[in-house]
């Protein structure tokens, strides 16, 4: 018989249990709060989310079931980032010190930095060791309570590249967390076709989008619609090419300028438009009609040294759905940290703690497709959940920069488990081998 998994006594467990859809205006606030809550998981499902009292019933009459006392701490659904750039070889410490010397984004872009950089190193490097940045990176992931990863290539931007990227994406899938792989070929046009940008959609249409379903390498297509990447109509046609193969959509939309992305996402029923620190009201308002989650990444901005956030709480009354990510990648958000996004979103944003929880779970699971699966403690769903060494769920963001994570479960199994802090470990260890 198969081991079932209790985690008990939790003073608060935050469900998310709710509606089907996305959480919007004032549901985005209802994070499904029990006290003394208990979840009860079977081969890798959640059989039972609930009152202790209740879910302890049913554990009773289980066999083999293992116990984790919460101890009155907060449990709540695994993070879901639905917006990464995984695998990109090295860090951009160049970068990083023009950016502190008064360089901005398109000023380092133009002197060889920025994604161009990536793009030589991912270019440059063994699969090997593509796969071994890639995971230790997915292990920070799940330090911070993450437990689904949306991963964008587009630092290869040539068959070879791409291809590397995606095929290391496939190979990490489930080891420990799931991935949900996007080509974003249209990330900026790389140097060899700068003369010859219509060839290259063309390549990427024609040649590597079917080649990428054919093998069932990505599920999604992304575009960068900026200035120095791509214009709204060659993000139009490059996603409706997407599109007409069966990919879902995202874009990268109004993060330094305000290109009209927002509304082509909308127009083109994509599953995410991404950024949006320069979306107006407008952009709120047909957003807020819409279908397509608005995924919000204030860690860019902070780490850019930059002041204008996107605007969550206007999207917030005009009915928008919101979800949170890291935006993690090599130049402006190299962070693989859930539990800070949420600080700044509520510092900088003015989201309310609930607000921002939801939307880095089921909101984020929404924007992946993956909100049948994961984003909510719920029976029938993937059993990825939280165990924070706080006892109030306002502490996940009011603590910023620091990992309250205790526990991270994917799948019923722990991950992640937090380890003790001795005054001398050195001392320990030696009188252990004693």
């Amino acid at each position: 018989m198969s081991e079932s998994l209790l985690i008990r006594h939790a003073g608060q467990l935050v469900t998310l249990r709710g509606p089907e859809g996305p959480r919007r205006g004032a549901a985005l606030s209802d994070i499904g709060l029990i006290q003394d809550g208990a979840v009860l998981m079977r081969d890798g499902m959640i059989e039972a989310a609930g009152p202790s009292d209740e879910v302890e019933r049913l554990a009773r009459e289980a066999d083999d079931v293992v116990e984790v006392d919460a101890e009155g701490r907060v449990v709540i659904p695994g993070f879901v980032d639905s917006h990464t750039h995984l695998i990109f070889s090295q860090p951009r410490l160049v970068d990083y010190e023009m950016r502190i010397r008064g360089a901005d984004y398109h000023q380092i872009a133009e002197a060889g930095g920025g994604i161009l950089s990536s793009v030589k190193a991912v270019r440059n490097a063994a699969p090997e060791d593509l796969e071994a940045q890639a995971r230790r990176a997915v292990h920070q992931f799940a330090r911070h309570g993450t437990t689904t990863v949306e991963a964008k290539s587009g630092y290869g931007l040539d068959e070879n590249g791409e291809l590397k990227t995606l095929v290391v994406l496939a190979a990490i899938d489930g080891q420990p967390l799931d991935i949900v792989s996007t080509y974003l070929g249209a990330h900026i046009i790389p140097p060899e076709h700068r003369k010859k940008p219509d060839a290259y959609l063309d390549w990427m249409s024609q040649e590597m989008m079917p080649r990428i379903k054919r093998q069932k390498l990505a599920g999604f297509a992304d575009v960068y619609c900026d200035r120095g990447a791509f214009t709204v109509e060659q993000a139009r046609r490059y996603l409706s090419a997407a599109a007409a193969l069966g990919f879902e959509l995202k874009i990268h939309a109004e993060q330094f300028t305000h290109s009209g992305a927002a509304r082509l996402a909308v127009e083109l029923e994509a599953t995410s438009a991404d950024h949006l620190e320069q979306a107006g009201p407008e952009d709120a308002a047909i957003l807020g009609r819409s279908s397509t989650i608005a995924t919000l990444l204030p860690g860019s901005v902070f780490y850019l040294g930059l002041d204008r956030y996107a605007p969550a709480r206007t999207l917030i009354e005009n009915g928008a759905a919101v979800a949170l990510a890291t935006d993690f990648n090599p130049g402006t958000s190299p962070t693989c940290s859930m539990p800070m996004v949420l600080s700044l979103a509520c510092t900088f944003m003015r989201m309310s703690p609930a607000e921002a929880i939801s939307a880095a779970t089921i909101n984020g699971a929404h924007a992946v497709r993956r909100a049948h699966k994961v984003g909510s403690l719920e029976a029938g769903k993937q059993a990825d959940v939280i165990v924070m060494n706080a006892t109030d769920y306002r502490e996940i963001p009011y603590h910023f920069g620091v990992n309250l994570v205790a526990i991270t479960i994917k799948r019923g199994s722990v991950i992640y488990q937090q380890g003790q802090v001795s005054s001398n470990i050195a001392k320990e260890n030696a009188a252990d081998a004693r």
